[in-house]
């Protein structure tokens, strides 16, 4: 069987670089070779295209030093629109063909590579990729839009007031006015970042300046919302193959112990205060509530390839917190733990997406 040429795209010039780069080592280590010939390309925090060694280990997960994509003089020409094959240009100006690209795997976390600027790059190169398209990515990774679409769409989110940077004086009563009508505790996010970056729980007005000097350092646009009660489910959503329909896995939940909400640190770095439970100890009545609410809000975003939706789940029924269009495959995230537990393996999981776009290109 002729192997199809996958580049792995990963790093980037988001605050989540190295959890993109930690990311690649784990679908570094699992893709099938035999199906697939891996071409590894890795982004720079400065935005510098390099051809990266194909080593799993290089890109473990290790807390003490995450990994990260550095400058090793290499530099990747890109094909232009109609055609594909892939060069690399070596320090000392050598050129070496890669040759023919099938499909671009980018696991990018982030601005520059999660918000649909990396799709529209692809898109005007004329190279298939997996996950989402321009509309779902950027539309995910606002937050604020997202919450706009959902809202449309019938689907319950959050109540939030969205500030932007011109309106951030440092006069946290202007905008705890702004917020009356929001209970506390509140949430203090950026509205364009990942991973937890930059979010804070904020408990009284006492804490809101603090909050929002936190996620302002992120994005010029930060959303204060209110926290809802309830259990933290989240589900992996996969697309369609051929005439099938969206699916959706079984739900995991973030059990929280002593950590006040779900952060990097809980995330990433295996500290202590939380717990990764997939699948969830829930009735039938509940899993069915938030799969359903997990594709509704996949199909109202215009989801495809992919997609990890995040709920508070409480009396009311599921209330989606967000949607993620490139979620993270290290070895302690939610979205291949939740697959695994529905009967498909860390590799099958890999193999899908990529043979999704296949089936759509042909």
């Amino acid at each position: 069987m002729d192997q199809t040429a996958v580049v792995v795209l990963f790093g980037g010039r988001s605050s989540e670089h190295s959890i993109s780069s930690v990311t690649a080592g784990g679908v570094l280590r699992a893709i099938d070779r035999d199906r697939y010939r891996v071409i590894p390309v890795g982004i720079t925090r400065d935005g510098v295209f390099v051809l990266e060694d194909d080593d799993p280990d290089k890109f473990a997960l290790d807390t003490e030093s995450l990994p990260e994509v550095t400058d090793n003089g290499t530099r990747i020409v890109w094909p232009y629109s109609g055609d594909r094959t892939l060069v690399v240009r070596d320090a000392d100006g050598t050129e070496r063909d890669l040759g023919t690209i099938d499909v671009v795997l980018p696991i990018l976390h982030g601005t520059h590579g999660e918000d649909g600027t990396v799709q529209g790059f692809l898109d005007t190169l004329d190279l298939p990729y997996a996950g989402g398209s321009v509309l779902d990515s950027a539309l995910c990774m606002d937050k604020h839009f997202m919450k706009v679409v959902l809202q449309a769409a019938g689907i319950a989110v959050a109540p939030w007031v969205t500030v932007r940077s011109s309106e951030w004086t440092g006069d946290a009563a202007a905008i705890a006015e702004r917020a009356s009508g929001l209970t506390l505790p509140w949430f203090v996010k950026p509205a364009r970042a990942g991973s937890s970056v930059g979010v804070s729980k904020v408990h009284g007005v006492d804490e809101l300046a603090a909050a929002l000097d936190l996620a302002f350092a992120e994005d010029d646009k930060v959303l204060v919302e209110q926290a809802v009660v309830g259990r933290e489910i989240e589900v992996g959503v996969l697309g369609a193959r051929k005439d099938g329909a969206t699916r959706v896995s079984l739900p995991g939940e973030i059990v929280l112990t002593t950590r006040e909400f779900y952060d990097f640190e809980g995330k990433y770095l295996g500290g202590d205060g939380v717990d990764v439970i997939c699948p969830a100890d829930m009735d039938p009545a509940q899993i069915t509530a938030v799969q359903d609410a997990a594709v509704r809000a996949f199909e109202a975003v215009d989801g495809r390839g992919l997609a990890r939706v995040d709920f508070f789940l409480g009396a009311e029924g599921p209330v989606v917190n967000e949607l993620n269009t490139m979620p993270g495959f290290t070895p302690i995230s939610m979205f291949p733990k939740c697959w695994i537990a529905s009967g498909m393996s860390y590799e099958d999981l890999i193999t899908d997406l990529i043979e999704q776009v296949r089936e759509r290109a042909a």
